[in-house]
C-alpha cells in the first residue's frame, strides 16, 4: 500500500513533466534569431545555435541559391522558425521564416479573405491533400485537389492562375483553380449572351491569324471568323487582307454552347455584293474583269466589287488542246468576258471569254465546203476513228473511211503527229462537225475491178457467205459481188447454194463510189441465148450472101 509521501512525489513529478512539455510547445512556431556553427560534410543540414539544449538541424537546400552557393555560412546570424523539438534537438526552418514575412505582408494588404484576387503561380509540389503553388514573390499557397482542376500526374511546373480563397492563420493561403475557371466561363457566357443578343455589326480586334480563318477579340471572347466568311468571292487567305491587332466589323453567325465555339463573320457586316449586281447584270452582257486566280479547272476573275466569276477552261478559247489557263492568261490582265450564268442567290457567276472571239467553225466553213481536199495533222486516235487538226477545228476521220480494205481502222495505219491528205465528205452546220475520208481519194476496189471488167462480162467465183436476201461471192482479196435472191437460178433460194462453189454469174452494176458490184446467175442465161441468137444470125447472113454471089 503506497503511502501519502508517495502521492505528493508522483504529483510533483506529473507537473514538471507537463510543464516541460509545455515550454517545448510554447517554443515551437517560435522565431529566434540563431548562429550556424557546423554545416554537415555530406551537405545535407546545418547546425544552428538556437538557444536550446542543443543545435537546432536546418535543411541546407534551405539556404541555397540557384546555382547551388549557400546564402549563409558557419557564424552567420540567421532568422529560423522552430518547426517541433524531437528530444532535445529543435527542428528548424529558414524558408518558413521568409513565407511567414511574405505572409503578414499579404494579410497587411489584402486581408484574410481578399475578393476577387487572382495569382499567377507554378506548382512546385504535389501532396495527397492538394498542390503547393508559388508565384513570382516566392510566397507559397496551397490549392486543394478538388480546387486544382488539374491532373497530379503532369501537373509539377505547370504555370496556373487562381483565385484567392482565404488566408488562414497556420500562414496557408488557400486558392482555387477551379474558382477562377468558373469565373471566367460565366463572364464569358455574359459577354457571349450579349453579344449575341447585340444587334448589327461589333467592333472586334484581330488576335491570331491561322490558314483556315481568323480569330477575333470582342472584348474578352474570341470568335472564329472562318476563311470563308471573310469575302464574298469565297474562301480566302485571311493573312491577304488582314494583320494581328487590326480592328475589324463582324457579326455573330452561330454559338456552340457546347463546344464553347462561337462563329463570326466579316463578309456580313458589308453591303452584299450580290444584291448591287443583281439589277444590273444579266447573262449575255459584257464585261471588263481582272484575271485574280487560276486553278486546273479554269481562272477567277474579279469584277472589283468582292465578287469573283469563274472561267472555266473549256471557255477560255475556242482550242481543244488547252492543258492550262496560264497558257493563254496571266495574273492581272484585264479582259472582256460574256456572262454565260447569274445566279446572285447562289452567289454563282460564270463568264466566257472565246464566245466573244469569231468561232472557228464559222471560220472554216467560210473557206470550204463538201469534196475540198485538204492537209491535216493526227491529233488524236480513237477505237472508232482519229480526230484530224485542220488549223482552226478537229475533222472526224472514221474507220470506214480510212481505207477500202474491210476491217481497216486508222489506229493500224496512222500515229498521232502524222500529216494527211483527207477529202471533206460532210459539214454539219447544226453539230458543226466535219466529217472527213481518206478512201475518196483513191480508187476504190470496184473501181480497180471496172477496169478489167465491164457490165454483161461473165465471171465464175466461189460463194463467200449466204444470207436470206442472197449470196456474196469472192471476186478478190478485199471484194465481193452480190447476187440477190432474185437474180439466183429460177426456182431456188440462197439456202440451196454451197459456201466454197462455184457459180457463174454476169455482171449487171459497177458502184465505184460506193465499192459495190451486182451480178446476177439469171442473166447468164439471156446473155448466152443473145450471142447464140447473135451468132445463128451471123450464120444465116453468110449463107445468103454466099448464094447470091455463087447465082451472080
Amino acid at each position: 500500500m503506497k503511502k501519502l509521501e508517495d502521492f505528493e512525489l508522483n504529483e510533483e513529478e506529473n507537473f514538471a513533466k507537463l510543464f516541460e512539455e509545455s515550454e517545448k510547445k510554447s517554443e515551437e512556431n517560435a522565431i529566434v534569431e540563431g548562429t550556424i556553427v557546423q554545416i554537415s560534410e555530406d551537405d545535407r543540414f546545418a547546425l544552428v545555435d538556437v538557444g536550446q539544449k542543443s543545435e537546432g538541424k536546418l535543411n541546407l537546400n534551405e539556404i541555397k541559391n540557384l546555382d547551388g552557393s549557400l546564402k549563409f555560412n558557419v557564424g552567420d546570424k540567421i532568422k529560423v522558425i522552430i518547426n517541433s523539438i524531437k528530444g532535445e534537438r529543435p527542428i528548424i526552418s529558414h524558408k518558413r521564416v521568409i513565407q511567414q514575412e511574405k505572409f503578414n505582408q499579404f494579410i497587411n494588404k489584402y486581408g484574410k479573405e481578399p475578393e476577387n484576387l487572382e495569382i499567377n503561380g507554378i506548382v512546385q509540389e504535389v501532396k495527397k491533400s492538394g498542390f503547393v503553388v508559388i508565384d513570382n514573390d516566392g510566397l507559397e499557397y496551397f490549392m486543394p485537389l478538388s480546387q486544382g482542376y488539374l491532373k497530379t500526374k503532369d501537373a509539377i511546373g505547370k504555370k496556373i492562375k487562381a483565385k484567392v480563397l482565404k488566408a488562414k492563420d497556420n500562414g496557408s493561403i488557400i486558392i482555387s483553380r477551379k474558382k477562377y475557371i468558373d469565373d471566367i466561363r460565366a463572364k464569358k457566357d455574359e459577354k457571349i449572351e450579349e453579344v449575341i443578343n447585340k444587334e448589327g455589326p461589333i467592333t472586334g480586334t484581330v488576335k491570331k491569324i491561322t490558314s483556315y480563318g481568323m480569330f477575333v477579340d470582342l472584348g474578352g471572347i474570341d470568335g472564329l471568323v472562318s476563311y470563308n466568311e471573310i469575302s464574298y468571292k469565297g474562301p480566302v487567305n485571311p493573312a491577304l487582307y488582314f494583320e494581328e491587332n487590326d480592328e475589324v466589323e463582324v457579326v455573330v453567325k452561330n454559338y456552340d454552347k457546347d463546344k464553347g465555339h462561337l462563329a463570326l463573320s466579316v463578309k456580313d457586316a458589308m453591303p452584299n455584293p450580290w444584291d448591287e449586281i443583281k439589277e444590273e447584270l444579266d447573262i449575255g452582257d459584257t464585261i471588263s474583269v481582272i484575271v485574280s486566280n487560276f486553278e486546273t479547272y479554269g481562272a477567277f476573275v474579279d469584277l472589283g466589287n468582292d465578287i469573283e466569276g469563274l472561267l472555266h477552261i473549256g471557255e477560255i478559247t475556242w482550242d481543244k488542246n488547252i492543258k492550262k489557263p496560264q497558257d493563254y492568261l496571266t495574273l492581272g490582265q484585264e479582259i472582256e468576258v460574256e456572262v454565260i450564268e447569274l445566279d446572285t442567290e447562289k452567289r454563282k457567276l460564270r463568264v466566257s471569254l472565246k464566245r466573244l472571239q469569231p468561232k472557228p467553225f464559222d471560220e472554216f466553213i467560210k473557206e470550204h465546203k463538201v469534196g475540198d481536199i485538204i492537209k491535216g495533222t493526227v491529233a488524236t486516235i480513237t477505237e472508232f476513228g482519229a480526230f484530224i487538226n485542220l488549223g482552226l477545228i478537229d475533222g472526224l476521220l472514221h474507220n470506214e473511211e480510212s481505207s477500202w480494205t474491210k476491217g481497216s481502222k486508222c489506229k493500224d495505219i496512222l500515229k498521232k503527229g502524222d500529216e494527211v491528205e483527207v477529202q471533206i465528205i460532210k459539214i454539219d452546220k447544226e453539230k458543226e462537225n466535219v466529217s472527213l475520208s481518206i478512201k475518196t481519194l483513191q480508187d476504190s476496189l470496184a473501181a480497180q475491178f471496172a477496169k478489167e471488167h465491164k457490165i454483161g462480162d461473165i465471171i465464175t467465183a466461189p460463194v463467200k457467205n449466204i444470207k436470206e436476201f442472197g449470196i456474196f461471192v469472192k471476186l478478190g482479196d478485199d471484194l465481193d459481188g452480190l447476187i440477190r435472191k432474185e437474180d439466183l437460178h429460177k426456182g431456188k433460194t440462197p439456202q440451196d447454194y454451197t459456201i466454197g462453189k462455184e457459180v457463174e454469174a454476169a455482171i449487171i452494176n459497177i458502184d465505184k463510189v460506193k465499192n459495190k458490184i451486182r451480178l446476177s446467175i439469171r442473166r447468164v442465161e439471156v446473155i448466152k441465148e443473145k450471142e447464140a441468137l447473135k451468132k445463128a444470125s451471123d450464120n444465116d447472113i453468110i449463107t445468103l450472101a454466099d448464094a447470091i454471089s455463087n447465082k451472080m
